[in-house]
């Protein structure tokens, strides 16, 4: 059978399909992403595989395309399950909870707008989760703020602000993962290349925090101090265990890729966690001696299952828990479901049949990116979610910047400034919801003092524009 031509109206009939099912799923379930958005997804690749059968695309067409599609993230996903493990190992050992004692440290209540950022951002790039981040460490300094008589919107700007930064800027976040898989570039070099809009919009917005700052004047570290007593009761604070994230950086830059990376962190973690926290694996395991039995199951639990480290402080017990790698495998499952269904758009051309009005009015390097950063916010309003704002203008782009002789990075850089940081600002957005009832501050409230993520998008579309840091493709030469 031939292949036609599809119609732009039927073209569209399984995304619009897609949109209609995830805003029920928002509505009906309390946790959306627990499984209701994967189906959605799935319903919506069968309903594209349907139509692609009708215009002439061949099954074994269409399950080819699912799977180079599925393959396309396969690095992604064993990262992903690296992440779980890392984050157990590190929270063991005692490493994440020793970053965040030294960040609390630097609180001082004349800048708290600024330090609260920094502090975000830094637990945000040892979790390389904007979620958790808010949700403990975010919570905390909610209060804090509100004593000294700071308004909500305000501190949960500088909440989200800093926390979204860390999240685009660790090489432990999904979607810092998901952006240069979609686009076709490694995660060190999508990492490097972000910094040049990444940093300077993140320092615009600590320029700002810190003038508004500097109209409040108060006292007030109670709560602070609290934190810090809980924590050193715990938990083996000491700066030997900077060394472990010390050593994952000087890799990453000596260039050793992202997976071995990862895999000697994860070690390290579990080796440093039996030297420095000995009573902390006795308490997890619920033995009386370290021994090699109590010491190899806290740490295969750490990678695998879950750690939770109990203190005094019900604040800080939240954020000293991780699930290892199981924790990762409902958003593993959901990339999954997205590539499928984004496998499916391609192969049977919906993708790019819906992608050409769209494309033939970015006839610049300019316009095209500020395309891109328009589809990705497009999508985290219509769809509700921030992979989705990421996998599906990356499918509809990719070839697009090859074209035009753009490197990849241009295309991964781009989805992370406008589909991960705007995700929070949209209130039926599961980011959005989400962090607007952790916080208690209605996302409308908090939107305008999140200036981090309201600059991104504006950044990565003013250096399209002016021509600056835009890599062009390596041309072969034979």
């Amino acid at each position: 059978m031939k292949k036609k031509r599809i119609p732009y109206l039927i073209a569209a009939v399984p995304i619009l399909f897609l949109i209609v099912l995830l805003s029920i799923n928002i509505v009906m379930f309390e946790d959306a992403l627990g499984g209701s958005n994967q189906l959605a997804l799935l319903f919506s690749g069968a309903l594209a595989s349907i139509t692609g059968i009708k215009y002439g695309t061949k099954w074994s067409e269409i399950i080819d395309g699912i799977s180079n599609s599925i393959k396309s993230v396969a690095p992604a996903i064993i990262i992903l399950l690296l992440i779980g493990a890392l984050a157990g190992t590190w929270l063991l050992s005692g490493i994440v909870p020793t970053m965040i004692y030294y960040g609390l440290k630097i609180l001082n209540p004349e800048i708290f707008l600024f330090a609260t950022a920094i502090i975000t951002a830094i637990v945000s790039i040892s979790t390389g989760s904007s979620w958790s981040t808010i949700a403990t460490i975010g919570v905390a300094l909610l209060g804090i703020g509100q004593a000294l008589g700071l308004p909500v919107g305000l501190i949960g700007g500088a909440i989200i602000s800093g926390a979204y930064f860390g999240d685009k800027m660790s090489p432990l976040s999904d979607t810092t993962n998901l952006a240069p898989a979609m686009a076709g570039t490694d995660l060190i070099t999508h990492i490097r290349y972000m910094m040049y809009t990444t940093i300077p919009s993140f320092i615009i917005s600590l320029i700002i925090f810190l003038v508004i700052g500097f109209n409040f004047n108060s006292v007030g570290t109670q709560n602070i101090d609290e934190l810090l007593k809980s924590l050193h009761s715990s938990i083996n604070i000491t700066p030997w265990l900077f060394l472990v994230p010390i050593m994952v950086i000087f890799l990453i830059v000596k260039k050793m890729a992202a997976i071995p990376s990862l895999f000697i962190g994860t070690l390290l973690g579990g080796v440093f966690a039996v030297l420095f926290q000995p009573e902390l694996i006795m308490d997890v395991t619920g033995s009386d001696t370290l021994n090699f039995q109590s010491s190899y199951v806290a740490v295969i639990n750490a990678m695998t299952i879950d750690t939770n480290i109990v203190t005094d402080n019900l604040q800080i017990n939240d954020l000293l828990s991780t699930s290892g790698m199981y924790g990762m495998l409902n958003t593993i499952l959901l990339i999954v479901c997205a590539m499928i269904f984004g496998g499916a758009l391609e192969v049977t051309g919906i993708l790019q049949r819906m992608a050409e009005p769209i494309i033939k009015y970015a006839d610049s390097t300019g316009s095209l990116i500020a395309t891109t950063a328009g589809t990705c916010i497009f999508f985290n309003i219509t769809t509700s979610d921030q992979y989705l704002s990421i996998v599906v203008p990356g499918s509809m782009f990719a070839d697009t910047y090859k074209e035009k002789g753009l490197a990849p990075e241009n295309l991964s850089r781009t989805l992370e400034d406008s589909g991960t940081v705007t995700s929070v600002l949209v209130p039926w957005n599961s980011c959005g919801a989400t962090q607007s009832a952790v916080l208690g501050v209605s996302t409308l409230t908090y939107l305008p003092f999140c200036f981090f993520n309201l600059i991104s998008p504006l950044m990565t579309i003013a250096y399209g524009y002016f021509g600056i840091k835009i890599k062009k493709l390596e041309k072969n030469i034979s």
